[in-house]
């Protein structure tokens, strides 16, 4: 027999969410948040600002482990006695809520909420938001999660009378007393001190220091609508910013088509060019290489064409002759046949002219690229500046005609013969049949690589010549940071946010470097969303 001993026997498999509910029995019958809140009140602050969950879906695994991170931290700080705000924040707007309320209603395009109502679909998205925020917060109290937490049923009761009418007077309890006001307003407050609990980034003081911020940009000169190929998704409708699509690369298979494309001053000769968008080459305007490749003009059969030397084994078949060698920017200038000039779209956009020649006629000729690789395709790159950000900045920079083909739903506009009202994914098909016609098809094989997706609905995003509104980011100075004026600074919003990341203690210490190089590489910020709900411009 076991000698006694102080200790109660703990049974070999405990039964742990049964005990996690006792602790928070506990902590609930004796208001230990509240009293140790009451205990730290007047206390050295300690400010811990959540980055907010978003609304809209349960919790999953990934926002348990981070919430528990959050929370130990705020504890620690409790027990050294410091004064804090315990305020939850819920991540409301965006697409994210959008493209679920769009499932759930069956719709498929910006058409379908237009056709329902703007201000219904908008209604049904802050009520959804409300739906898992209450739902959200329930969750976090399980988890045994500390913070000043709204009652889940309030935040219920005011979904459904949202849904019923926005106008309607109510009344809810806040810290300091009862606070009345229609339901639309009450919503719009929550989380401001008169109404406590967590903060919604749909609130009306957040969108007013949105609207606050975009102001002093414009004051600054830092706010401008620009023209520029953007990346696109076809489903949603609007614009994805950098950052945006850097989130959304995935692995996907995609044709690789070569093209021959008669040299007007070389007869019988033809350049061989490669793309991955066979859909943008009604927009093409120029062919790239590399001024510092090497390139060989090869017979094969009757045809004679030019390639980088480098690719010749993979994209000929043997037998063919090499009949000379050039670097590549003594095929600068040479003009050639484009694959699609019959088409009106294409006439209008050559008759206008370049930057630098506006009344003389436009012709595809060769440009010199840096970028153009020996890696894969010809050698010989594709330019359609309207279809893509890479193509539009060369095309700015030589004063190139840009067509754009797209209209917002990712159909061809006008213009284009018969690809005209066709989707972008089915154009390949007739593209290359009428490259076949003409001649000017010579090869078509399936590569694989990592292309950008929308990073809410997983649509492959396309390139569209759009206006949109964007943030200056200022100049990247060659300098040295601490070699700049106060002025280069202060002009410049990358340079001062690089001096906030200064300030910071960055945990683990790679982040702060990482946050550096960022914004030293980051492009114009693009914040315009052709989108309904959240923050629309």
């Amino acid at each position: 027999m076991s000698p006694p001993t102080p200790f109660r026997a703990v049974p070999s498999l405990p039964d742990f969410p049964a005990l996690e509910h006792r602790v928070l029995d506990l902590w609930q019958v004796r208001g230990t948040f509240e009293r140790l809140r009451a205990q730290n009140a007047g206390g050295p602050t300690w400010s811990f600002l959540d980055g907010p969950i978003t609304a809209n879906n349960p919790m999953g695994v990934h926002h348990a482990w981070g919430r528990t991170y959050k929370d130990l931290y705020q504890r620690f700080q409790a027990m050294l006695g410091h004064d804090q705000r315990w305020q939850n924040g819920f991540d409301c707007q965006g697409l994210w809520v959008e493209v679920n309320v769009e499932r759930e209603l069956g719709f498929t395009s910006k058409r379908d909420i237009e056709a329902f109502g703007i201000a219904e679909f908008v209604s049904l998205c802050k009520q959804r938001v409300l739906t898992y925020a209450a739902q959200l917060t329930e969750q976090s109290i399980r988890l045994g999660m500390w913070m000043d937490w709204n009652d889940p049923a309030e935040l219920r009761r005011l979904r459904d009378a949202l849904a019923e009418d926005p106008a309607r007077q109510v009344t809810v309890q806040g810290p300091a007393g009862p606070v009345s006001d229609t339901v639309e307003m009450v919503v719009g407050r929550l989380g401001m001190p008169e109404l406590g609990g967590s903060y919604f980034t749909f609130s009306n003081e957040n969108n007013d220091l949105i609207w606050a911020f975009l102001a002093e940009c414009h004051q600054r000169g830092w706010l401008y609508k620009g023209h520029d190929a953007m990346p696109w998704c076809i489903r949603c409708g609007t614009g994805i910013s950098q950052m945006e699509m850097n989130e959304g690369y995935e692995e996907r298979e995609d044709p690789g088509l070569t093209v021959r494309l008669p040299l007007l001053d070389r007869p019988g000769e033809d350049l061989l060019v490669w793309t991955t968008t066979p859909w943008a080459l009604p927009a093409n305007v120029a062919a790239a290489v590399g001024p510092e490749m090497r390139y060989v003009r090869v017979r094969q059969g009757e045809a004679i064409h030019w390639l980088a030397r480098s690719r010749l084994g993979a994209v000929l078949e043997p037998p063919f002759d090499v009949l000379e060698e050039r670097p590549g920017q003594a095929l600068v200038g040479w003009r050639y046949a484009g694959p699609f000039d019959g088409l009106p779209a294409v006439r209008r956009a050559f008759e206008s002219g370049t930057r630098d020649e506006p009344h003389r006629p436009y012709e595809h000729r060769v440009v010199a690229w840096a970028e153009v690789g020996e890696e894969e395709g010809t050698g010989i790159v594709h330019i359609a500046p309207g279809c893509g950000t890479e193509d539009f900045g060369l095309g700015r920079d030589l004063g190139l005609p840009a067509i754009a083909p797209l209209a917002e739903d990712g159909t061809f506009l006008g213009g284009f013969g018969e690809l005209s009202g066709l989707a972008v994914r089915e154009v390949q098909g007739p593209v290359i049949a009428a490259l076949r016609t003409s001649d000017r098809f010579q090869r078509l094989e399936t590569i694989r690589h990592r292309y950008p997706h929308c990073w809410r609905c997983g649509t492959p995003l396309v390139f569209r010549l759009v206006d949109e509104w964007y943030i200056s980011m200022g100049p990247l100075y060659e300098r040295p940071r601490d070699e700049l004026t106060r002025e280069e600074v202060e002009g410049s919003l990358r340079y001062q946010i690089m001096e906030a990341v200064d300030g910071i203690r960055w945990i683990p210490g790679f982040g702060y470097e990482r946050e550096l190089d960022w914004l030293r590489n980051m492009r114009d910020w693009m914040i315009s969303k052709k989108r309904y709900w959240g923050l629309a411009l």
